[in-house]
């Protein structure tokens, strides 16, 4: 039973995606908004990214990312922060949070899935010249 829940938590980090279609079906059947139900289903596929791309870019090309990775998330919030305090002098935690958090989202969306298609196509490649 432990190995069926460790296989099911390492196909949920290495393919989030099915975590998130996961949520969102979840919250459909709970009656939750979809509005809400497509942004809870977000804010845990963002969680699971966190360990994601570092993972798909240790595996396919011996590559770690996470601290480079930690870094561009503190400048991005950073930078976040400082354009919201510019625009309103007086900054709100949560919405700032909300937002930073929703762009992380989109980034490490597009990045998962620029990974995925180049790691499918460089398999594909290695493949062809084996032959």
């Amino acid at each position: 039973m432990i190995l069926f829940f460790q296989y099911l938590v390492a196909t949920i980090i290495v393919c989030p995606i099915i975590a998130f279609i996961t949520v969102l079906l979840i919250c459909r059947k709970l009656r939750i908004k979809k509005h809400k139900a497509i942004g809870l289903a977000a804010d845990i596929t963002t969680f699971l990214m966190f360990f994601s791309i570092p993972i798909a870019l240790q595996g396919l090309w011996n590559i770690g990312i996470l601290m480079p990775m930690l870094i561009v998330v503190l400048v991005i919030a950073i930078v976040f922060t400082y354009v919201d305090w510019r625009a309103k002098k007086e900054i709100e935690v949560k919405p700032l949070l909300k937002k930073i958090w929703r762009f992380y989202f989109l980034l490490f969306s597009i990045t998962y899935f620029i990974i995925w298609i180049v790691g499918i196509t460089h398999s594909v490649m290695m493949f062809m010249m084996v032959d």
